[in-house]
């Protein structure tokens, strides 16, 4: 019997993510080698902790072509967030800078790269990246209080006024 991504996508989600992998591995040895499914691998083998092996497809989906913008996002950001984990620090900063270049509306790309950039050593880039993330995207009736003065100073961290 022949399964499909979706079948998988759906086991996954129920927390089944053993059972999907098995499935989607069972895909890719049938020859069905697309974008999709590379990428649905990736994701799974995350859920799994098994980032290592995620890498492989993850970068094999990107290579082939996510059509969709939502799943290219997607795939972006389980590379770089991978690559982190991993500790490939400057991979991780070139997937999730161009993921933050190509889809700027998604606000979690920045708060990755800030991640990344505190694995790098760039604590002042990584803050001012999350005080300006925060000021621009959070309801807090305080943030928003203080939103002017929070953009002000997220890139004056070092500053000292006399």
């Amino acid at each position: 019997m022949t399964h499909t991504i979706e079948e998988a996508v759906q086991l996954r989600s129920s927390g089944q993510a053993e059972e999907a992998r098995d499935m989607l591995l069972q895909l890719l040895s049938e020859g069905d080698s697309n974008a999709e499914l590379h990428y649905q691998l990736a994701w799974t083998h995350d859920v799994l902790g098994l980032e290592s092996e995620a890498v492989a497809y993850y970068e094999r989906s990107l290579a082939l072509g996510l059509p969709d913008a939502e799943q290219k996002a997607g795939a972006m950001l389980g590379l770089g967030s991978t690559y982190r984990t991993l500790g490939q620090y400057a991979e991780s900063r070139v997937v999730l800078e161009q993921g933050a270049l190509e889809f700027p509306q998604r606000a979690e790309f920045k708060a990755f790269l800030a991640m990344t950039l505190h694995n790098l050593g760039a604590h002042t880039e990584a803050m001012e990246l999350l005080l300006t993330l925060l000021a621009d995207t959070s309801s807090d009736p305080g943030i928003q209080d203080y939103r002017k003065a929070i953009k002000y100073y997220a890139d004056k961290l070092e500053q000292v006024w006399p």
